[in-house]
């Protein structure tokens, strides 16, 4: 690893103008669990590391009815996953979120780690582009708003400029007769990424009888998280039923546009996407249903 300074500033300002003065020299740590990794490996080079950590903005995690979730970006997993108001509102997030890495990992690692690192099988950006997250960027220059499921652009690469910091995602108030569900497929439960994964959000009508809204989003079957638009719009209006989501989950297999590698085939990552966004839907519509899916990821 090369040398590099390091600096840990409290205020907001501090940051920024750190983070300005070195430009595209300059790195965000918040829990370190990709960047440090890579550093080690070489594969990111840094002259200034920025420990964003104690900076209060970025450490919020609230909860309000009218407002929604603010989610900072140093915040840890394991203390979203951990708080009974994300928990009870949010069980989609948690699915998402509860299943990167190991409980070590989740001590360490953020939401805004996980979206500035921009992979694309990073499971808590389909989790947040359902539930239509939106993204707060800073800079010395002020702030902007960007939606999750714009903000990557690339195999690691984002929205961000030089000198601009995530500083928190904002998720929308929960929705009355709503659902969201997450799953993936691994080798392995833990400690590995996701050949596929799927997140599905539903919102019924007020007589439970059709659905009134539905986003669908994949992981790992394209250069960055995807919204399947056309998947969820040919839900809307419709009764939930299984000719319906089998509808959706062959429109989803349209839009991914997955490779072969070692952990998987195009083939079987398409067949995937089907198989798991029927699922999601179903779990979807259990919790927009009131009652709560079964535990299998995948």
């Amino acid at each position: 690893m090369k040398p590099f300074q390091y600096r840990a500033p409290t205020l907001l300002s501090e940051a920024l103008s750190l983070l300005a003065s070195a430009g595209q020299r300059a790195r965000a740590l918040a829990g370190g669990t990709d960047l440090l990794v890579q550093m080690r490996r070489g594969l990111i080079s840094a002259d200034l590391i920025v420990d964003v950590k104690k900076v209060f903005e970025l450490n919020r995690l609230d909860f309000d009815p009218s407002d929604g979730l603010t989610i900072g970006a140093a915040v840890p997993l394991c203390r979203i996953c951990e708080s009974p108001e994300v928990a009870r509102h949010y069980p989609g997030l948690v699915d998402a979120l509860s299943i990167i890495g190991s409980v070590a990992v989740r001590s360490r690692a953020t939401v805004g780690g996980n979206l500035c690192n921009a992979a694309p099988s990073a499971d808590s950006i389909p989790a947040l582009i359902v539930h239509g997250a939106i993204c707060t960027v800073a800079s010395r220059e002020g702030t902007r708003q960007v939606p999750v499921a714009r903000f990557c652009t690339g195999p690691g690469q984002t929205v961000l400029g030089p000198g601009e910091l995530l500083v928190s995602v904002r998720v929308p108030p929960p929705r009355p007769r709503a659902g969201a569900r997450y799953l993936r497929f691994t080798p392995r439960h833990e400690m590995d990424i996701a050949v596929v994964g799927v997140a599905a959000w539903l919102e019924l009508s007020e007589g439970l009888t059709t659905i009134a809204n539905a986003r669908i989003a994949l992981g790992a079957v394209a250069p960055t998280p995807l919204l399947a638009v056309e998947a969820g719009a040919s839900l809307v209006g419709r009764t939930p039923s299984a000719a319906a989501f089998a509808e959706a989950a062959a429109l989803a297999q349209r839009v991914a546009a997955p490779i072969s590698d070692v952990r998987g085939t195009a083939a079987q990552r398409r067949h995937l996407v089907g198989i798991l966004t029927r699922r999601a839907l179903e779990g979807a519509l259990q919790r927009a249903r009131g009652a709560e899916p079964d535990g299998r990821q995948g």
